[in-house]
């Protein structure tokens, strides 16, 4: 298990641009699949996107394509989100979270209960 805390979230005007953070303790951080989730009021929460372990690999789901870039850093046990043309609609609290099955189980086969979670940082996109 790792220990996960989100920073970064925020307020923005639609069509802006928000990077959120998640710094993971611990020095296995490398053996590790990386992912963001969300959850709007009243919703299910939702996967996001999805990084392997050495970063080569990412997954979004398709609402996220082309706007949302996941990073990771472990050399810095951090992962990113970097979310640029933002819609009203990713209005939610993401959370990151980290697993060690495979990737494509946990990614591609869009499990939802990954071993370790963060807190969550509220992001809120104003139309």
């Amino acid at each position: 298990q790792v220990q996960l805390v989100e920073s970064g979230g925020g307020l923005v005007q639609a069509g802006g641009s928000l990077s959120v953070s998640c710094a993971a303790s611990g020095r296995t951080f490398s053996m590790y699949v990386m992912g963001w989730f969300r959850q709007a009021p009243g919703k299910e929460r939702e996967f996001v996107a999805g990084i392997s372990r050495s970063g080569s690999r990412t997954y979004y789901t398709d609402s996220v394509k082309g706007r949302f870039t996941i990073s990771r850093d472990n050399a810095k046990n951090t992962v990113y989100l970097q979310m640029n043309t933002l819609k009203p609609e990713d209005t939610a609290v993401y959370y990151c979270a980290a697993d060690q099955e495979p990737f494509s189980t946990l990614v591609v086969g869009r499990k939802m209960t990954w071993g370790s979670w963060g807190q969550g940082t509220q992001v809120t996109v104003s139309s």
